[in-house]
């Protein structure tokens, strides 16, 4: 059985965050998983990355028919995402890449 794509980041996801807890005091991001787009027919999942603190999120969407790419968008978690999104290589959403992209987001002020 082929992992997801979701699935093959979350080692990544769960460094990234341990080392920013570590390296920020004043970021505690949360992170989720969310598969209810299936329920919809749409074959996607969802990671978020949020900021409780400066309200900022970090948006990824994993599309079956693209498992090798991973959609995201900065945005805010009290406003609907735009239409915009730009694509990664799932190769490239290492732990670092992830890191970058949470000490860049949520340590900028608002």
């Amino acid at each position: 059985m082929e992992i997801p794509p979701v699935a093959r980041i979350c080692e990544a996801i769960e460094v990234a965050h341990a080392r920013i807890q570590t390296d920020f005091a004043d970021i505690n991001p949360v992170v989720a998983v969310n598969k209810q787009m299936r329920n919809y027919g749409i074959p996607s999942d969802v990671m978020t990355i949020d900021c409780l603190k400066s309200g900022k999120r970090i948006l990824l969407v994993f599309h079956d028919s693209q498992p090798d790419l991973a959609s995201y968008q900065f945005c805010r978690r009290d406003a609907d995402p735009g239409d915009e999104f730009e694509s990664i290589p799932l190769q490239s959403l290492t732990e670092q890449q992830l890191y970058d992209w949470m000490k860049d987001t949520f340590s900028r002020p608002h």
